[in-house]
């Protein structure tokens, strides 16, 4: 399979934009292993003001991404880091039923 491209969208609280920064100056090891272990890598997020929009970007190496996702979602540390990141997001009216970040569709890449 390769490697995949992947790019999310969502909103963020402004109130909130010094602490969101704070805790991803320092994120937790537990968070970046698991991010790892499922096979996620090149890992950013940009923030735009004063729109207060972030652009996530990583790169998927793994063959299963449904399930190194899930896996993601089911690892405890992770729930309390969402239940810390969750409340300062605000996700796009736009989204699909389910989604939280939005995904986005690549539309040209350079090497």
């Amino acid at each position: 399979m390769g490697m995949t491209r992947m790019g999310l969208m969502i909103g963020i609280r402004p109130e909130d934009i010094p602490e969101y920064k704070r805790l991803h100056a320092d994120v937790w090891p537990e968070i970046l292993n698991r991010l790892s272990a499922s096979n996620i890598t090149n890992y950013s997020i940009f923030l735009r003001e004063p729109e207060n929009v972030m652009f996530a970007y990583w790169e998927y190496t793994g063959t299963d991404f449904e399930s190194d996702n899930q896996a993601i979602a089911d690892d405890p540390k992770t729930k309390e880091w969402w239940k810390l990141c969750g409340p300062m997001q605000v996700p796009l009216e736009t989204r699909k039923e389910g989604e939280w970040w939005a995904p986005m569709e690549e539309v040209f890449h350079l090497d």
